[in-house]
């Protein structure tokens, strides 16, 4: 039954996350609140680690929350459910590319669900913050912002050192 549920679910944030991997975030927090299947914490990891990590965000944090709820069959199910709606709307649309290309309605449409994601993701990120927010993220956060102001560098920069800050700080929290 919990494949079922773990495929609806997926297949659900697959077909309404329109706007790459970030815009599953909104969808994967609530399952956090309401399935209970992981915490925020652990969506907040399964952020962190599927950042550093090749592939999509919103693939790799379904395969994360999938592999937390049931093991590997969870995770290969969450997976292939989050891209499968995105796979059918693909063959669908490229039958009928020609009709949609100029159509100012479906422009419209596309132009109007691009704030409304925005808005959706900033909402869970603010959200996310609030609940794991803690001192040392806190001077890490300001440092690096600093940083980034003074310099530019690759944010591949700053996410390896929040990496690294954030192992620092879990190994801390064991050794402890």
């Amino acid at each position: 039954m919990i494949y079922l549920e773990l495929f609806l679910q997926f297949f659900h944030i697959g077909l309404f996350s329109y706007g790459g991997g970030y815009a599953t975030l909104p969808f994967l927090f609530h399952i956090a609140e309401v399935q209970k299947w992981y915490t925020a914490k652990q969506l907040t990891d399964m952020i962190a680690i599927s950042t550093i990590t090749p592939g999509p965000v919103g693939v790799n944090v379904a395969t994360f929350a999938g592999f937390a709820t049931s093991g590997l069959l969870g995770a290969l199910v969450a997976t292939t459910s989050i891209i499968l709606p995105s796979y059918i709307l693909v063959i669908i649309i490229s039958k009928l590319l020609e009709q949609f290309k100029t159509n100012k309605n479906v422009q419209a449409a596309i132009y109007a669900l691009k704030p409304a994601g925005c808005g959706l993701l900033a909402a869970v990120g603010i959200d996310l913050f609030v609940s794991n927010a803690n001192i040392w993220g806190m001077v890490l956060l300001g440092i690096l912002f600093f940083i980034s102001t003074k310099q530019k560098r690759d944010p591949l920069f700053y996410l390896g050192v929040s990496a690294i800050a954030g192992l620092a700080a879990g190994y801390m929290h064991l050794i402890s």
